[in-house]
């Protein structure tokens, strides 16, 4: 039989476990705020107190260990087999210690279980935001002025589905409604003025929903999370029906309509958005799949390599072949602050597809690069370029330029809300300047790059409202020398929860 200082030294180290256990369990009952789940936060509770009582009984075991041991070192030296006694009593008070740490296991088990739960549940996010503009005389479709509102709402859930063959599973779906077309401009290479603009295709007198987004990211962990419970090294795949730019030409400071620049040029790539390289259906989606690789290693900075492949043309909303996809590969690179966040992300990538459409038309394969980039440079300034070049295929322009920033409110008194400016430069194509040339498009005898610049203000008003007035200036709409600008008013409110 062991002597009775290894069990008495396991013993005190047993204490000091269950006691730092108890430690915890009592700190993560603690809310962190009034919102936190109440029913949580009591099972962590009452687990704490059990650990508590399991603690006083492990100190008496202790104790009458202590009182036993003169006996139990004397049974041992006189008696080759002890008899039933002190010793056996200490062979009791072990077979005790045992049980008592396996109920601590279990109790430590049920823990991570319940604060496991209240991570992995279910994620909601809505949001409803309208605008209205008013666009000039010489900017319109019908050279008259025009004044238009709409709206647009969004829901989406995230939801654990599992796990198998090692990977953890999310289910995420997303459904969108609206109303409201937004105004109609002149031709420009521009797509639209207002990126929120969204009508289905029943018209202006049903606006029921889509389902925008559904599908499931396998995400295979490769090493513990980083700082501050940040994901470590992982691999992801998603399958189903997905936004490209979710995934692919991200941007911190020119990504999101609904709180930063309207004008398309700006949201996303130019040549993969207004150009149409993407090709996804009428709303902007399509099916496919998405395969990632994302290093963290010691926390400074993190890197990953991504590819995917989604359907294009006819086969983006179902009517027709899925052949010939969008193909689209990035590497991206982000530093990371010490509470793991990005200080900023460069992304480089290429694509290419084969159910695009040329200047008569017809289908052709357009492929191009880009570029995107979104830095801070100290609290308040968020700065953003992007850059796309087509390298084969024809369009309308045939490369991109967008440069901006986002400046926080801090410096005059407002910390939580953001000035926006950005300007862009859309280069028309050799293709269309011929086509120009040679009269075969009427009105553009002569073209260039068509030049935009954008200024927002967005005013927090609490947590859930915002509020932004913006203005909209496009020069030589389309490349056309001499055509009359584009001068857009806007104002833009948001509620999100």
């Amino acid at each position: 039989m062991q002597t009775t200082r290894p069990l008495g030294a396991f013993l005190r180290n047993f204490r000091e476990a269950a006691l730092a256990a108890a430690a915890a369990a009592t700190l993560a009952a603690a809310p962190p705020a009034a919102a936190q789940d109440d029913s949580v936060a009591e099972q962590l509770r009452r687990m704490a107190e059990r650990l508590a009582r399991l603690e006083q009984r492990n100190q008496e075991l202790e104790r009458r260990l202590q009182e036993l041991q003169p006996a139990a070192t004397a049974a041992q030296r006189t008696a080759t087999a002890p008899a039933w006694g002190d010793a056996g009593r200490i062979d009791s008070l072990a077979r005790d210690q045992k049980a008592l740490a396996q109920r601590v296991d279990d109790l430590a088990r049920q823990a991570d279980l319940v604060e496991a739960g209240e991570e992995a549940g279910p994620k909601f996010e809505a949001s409803l935001v309208g605008v209205g503009q008013q666009l000039n005389a010489g900017g319109s479709a019908d050279g008259r002025s025009a004044t238009r509102a709409n709206y647009r709402g969004d829901v989406t859930v995230e939801l654990p589905a599992g796990s198998i063959a090692g990977a953890q599973i999310s289910a995420l779906g997303h459904v969108r409604f609206g109303q409201g077309e937004g105004v109609a401009l002149r031709p420009t290479h521009t797509a639209t003025v207002n990126s929120l603009a969204f009508q289905t295709g029943a018209g202006a007198d049903d606006s029921f929903a889509i389902l925008a987004q559904a599908h499931l990211t396998f995400e295979w962990s490769l090493a513990d999370g980083g700082f501050n419970d940040r994901k470590g090294d992982r691999i992801e795949l998603s399958v189903g029906k997905m936004d490209v730019f979710g995934f692919f030409d991200q941007n911190a400071v020119a990504g999101d309509e609904a709180a930063q620049f309207l004008n398309n040029a700006f949201v996303h790539n130019p040549l993969l958005d207004s150009g149409g390289d993407i090709a996804a259906d009428a709303y902007g989606f399509a099916p496919g799949l998405r395969l990632a690789y994302t290093r963290v290693g010691d926390g400074s900075a993190q890197w990953g390599a991504s590819i995917g492949m989604f359907a294009a043309g006819s086969g983006a909303n179902l009517s027709g072949s899925l052949g010939s996809p969008l193909v689209i590969a990035q590497l991206d690179w982000s530093p990371l602050q010490l509470n793991g966040e990005p200080r900023g992300n460069y992304r480089v990538y290429a694509w290419s597809n084969g159910r695009t459409t040329g200047l008569d038309g017809a289908r052709e394969r357009h492929t191009g690069v880009g570029l995107s980039i979104d830095q801070r440079v100290g609290r308040d300034w968020n700065l953003f370029g992007r850059a796309g070049r087509r390298i084969a295929g024809h369009g309308t322009f045939d490369s991109a330029l967008t440069l901006g920033f986002e400046h926080g409110g801090r410096a005059w008194g407002r910390a939580r809300d953001a000035l926006g400016l950005a300007s862009g430069w859309l280069r028309t194509s050799d293709a269309w300047r011929a086509a120009s040339a040679d009269g075969s498009v009427a009105g553009y005898a002569s073209s260039r790059s068509e030049r935009l610049v954008e200024l927002y203000y967005r005013m927090t008003l609490n947590e859930h409202l915002d509020l932004s007035p913006d203005f909209q200036l496009v020069q030589r709409p389309g490349g056309e020398v001499g055509a009359a600008r584009v001068r857009v008013f806007g104002l833009r409110a948001a509620a999100s929860f």
